[in-house]
């Protein structure tokens, strides 16, 4: 039995749960899940206007749930700081974004991150002088203090868009 404890879907990713789903529809002809496909993301923290939806969770992030799913991987998988994942990025989303886009994207991902990074501690807050602590959170050494601005990162990631429109801008 669930109760409010735990919660089933929280920690799988979205962009996995919704292929899940699809999978179920199809092998095991679950209709009843295409409404749930079609249906919006949304924390639904606003009202409905005119009986829709409006308020997304994706126009609040400012990217979509795939969008998000392959930046939380670059982040927590390949350990991608916001330079080298906007490296990563422009190579792979070359067809759909520009690297002004890409580079939107990182920052705005890396602001949110930095604002809200400290609610993902289990615990209160605390600094590790040392590699052993005894609270529960004592293998995660990542900061949860972060400067909002990023300045030296994101600096970097403006000079090399700079460096990469000036590459491109075509000799006359």
């Amino acid at each position: 039995m669930l109760d409010k404890d735990t919660e089933a879907a929280g920690g799988i990713s979205k962009t996995d749960l919704k292929s899940f789903l699809l999978y179920c529809v199809e092998q095991f002809q679950l209709t009843a899940l295409r409404g749930i496909l079609a249906a919006p993301p949304t924390a639904e923290l606003e009202p409905l206007t005119d009986g829709h939806v409006s308020q997304t969770d994706e126009t609040d992030m400012g990217m979509t749930y795939s969008e998000l799913s392959v930046i939380g991987r670059l982040r927590k998988i390949s350990k991608c700081g916001p330079f080298s994942m906007f490296c990563k990025l422009i190579h792979m989303w070359k067809d759909a974004l520009s690297p002004t886009e890409v580079a939107e994207k990182v920052k705005h991902f890396f602001r949110m991150y930095s604002v809200n990074r400290h609610k993902m501690t289990t615990v209160t807050p605390s600094y590790h002088a040392e590699s052993y602590s005894p609270d529960d959170n004592r293998f995660d050494l990542r900061p949860f203090l972060y400067n909002t601005r990023w300045p030296w990162q994101f600096r970097c990631i403006d000079n090399q868009v700079s460096q990469m429109a000036t590459n491109t801008t075509p000799k006359q």
